[in-house]
């Protein structure tokens, strides 16, 4: 067992009470070892942001500042969130249907960068920089065609969708732009689609960006340096010992910038669930074990409403069991050896299911069940108080021992 996966054992133990336990378990040693490799290993001319979207639980956040150049932020509340315990980070705001709040907000708050995706947000952006005797520094965000780099699960670009301008009205919008000095064109967003695996069609896709912003720089005689790919790298939920190879990724990505002269450029990442997913786990205790038209059932304390990602992504999530010794009752404990379960919460659906044809040796009631990489749009994506059920604990565990470990 190694050290990290002990730990979090450890902080399960002690969690454990009458009650049967269900709870989330953040590794933040884990996390800041790993945030600090990310950013060691990206050339000097490139920036790493945390997209706050995927966790925004403030021991999360402390934990990476020091390792990040600055905050993404989709929304009025997150940016509130973030700049008020971080009164000085650099937070840039993207995202699409921004109220004019949120734009003003932005302006007052001292957003560095603000990513544009219409025509008409960059029009009320105006008016609002305007009235409040203000500039506003932006990127476009532009939808490009995907041309030959194959997709993932989760694509927002290359397509219609509503993220994003069309290359199309580009034109439009930089003929504009000349016309208005209260808004700043500093370069180019692009994020296209989520959940890559394979380094080598990344730093494809990668290279599609950077010749593109470096076509339209000449194209239109833009003074701009600066390009935000966006984040996008996933993580295996199916395999989990395949994971990205990121060692590869950023030893070509530095062979990258040079071969498309890029060097020249600031270029930025945000990245979310890569950053975080693998510092956090779901635990969840089981309550019952059924059959039922010659399928098992393992029933555990929570479900969907705490933990969503195994039906977000659409998949059957990977789990480890701890065996408990501890059965207060008089008669015999139900288990199942040798066989294949489904794991479901304790919710009125069908569809409240985290693992379905899963292995098993042996699991009895009583028992726990820990889901690893639930540390990103976990708990932050799902529907916490349908049914009412109380929320799951949440333990950070420090570089301290897990009984000094911090919990709300």
């Amino acid at each position: 067992m190694n050290p990290e996966f002990t730990r979090v054992a450890e902080a399960i133990r002690l969690a454990c009470k009458d009650e049967p336990l269900c709870a989330y378990i953040y590794d933040l040693q884990a996390l800041e070892r790993h945030a600090a490799g990310l950013d060691a290993s990206l050339p000097d001319n490139c920036e790493l942001f945390y997209a706050v979207k995927a966790n925004s639980d403030l021991p999360i956040l402390q934990t990476l500042a020091p390792h990040i150049q600055g905050f993404e932020v989709a929304s009025g509340g997150e940016l509130a969130w973030v700049r008020n315990h971080f009164p000085n980070a650099p937070i840039i705001f993207g995202g699409p249907g921004k109220l004019d709040t949120e734009l003003a907000a932005a302006l007052e708050l001292g957003v560095e960068l603000l990513h544009a995706e219409s025509l008409g947000e960059l029009r009320r952006l105006a008016w609002l920089a305007r009235s409040a005797d203000r500039q506003a520094d932006i990127l476009l965000r532009i939808n490009l065609a995907l041309d030959d780099v194959p997709t993932t699960t989760l694509t927002m670009g290359g397509r219609a969708t509503q993220f994003g301008m069309d290359p199309s009205q580009l034109p439009e919008c930089l003929t504009w732009l000349a016309q208005h000095p209260e808004i700043r064109l500093h370069g180019f967003h692009f994020h296209l689609m989520s959940h890559q695996l394979d380094a080598n069609v990344h730093l494809a896709l990668l290279a599609r960006y950077f010749r593109q912003a470096r076509q339209w720089r000449e194209q239109f005689g833009l003074a701009v340096n600066h390009i935000n790919v966006g984040g996008g790298i996933g993580i295996n939920y199916r395999e989990p010992d395949r994971q990205f190879d990121w060692p590869a990724f950023s030893t070509g990505f530095a062979t990258l910038i040079k071969s498309e002269n890029m060097a020249d450029w600031r270029i930025r990442f945000e990245m979310g669930r890569y950053m975080t997913a693998a510092c956090g786990y779901y635990v969840m205790q089981v309550l019952d074990i059924k059959q039922c038209f010659g399928h098992h059932f393992v029933v555990g304390r929570g479900g969907t409403h705490h933990f969503r990602t195994p039906y977000a992504q659409g998949h059957s999530h990977p789990f480890f069991i701890l065996p408990q010794e501890r059965w207060p009752y008089p008669f015999p404990r139900p288990e199942v050896k040798q066989a294949r379960v489904t794991v479901v919460g304790q919710l009125c659906t069908p569809k409240d299911i985290l693992a379905s044809d899963a292995p098993v040796e042996r699991v009895r009631v009583g028992d726990l069940l820990l889901f690893p990489y639930a540390g990103a749009y976990a708990w932050h994506i799902s529907h916490h108080d349908f049914l009412r059920h109380p929320h799951p604990q949440h333990i950070y565990l420090s570089a301290q021992e897990p009984a000094h470990a911090a919990s709300q």
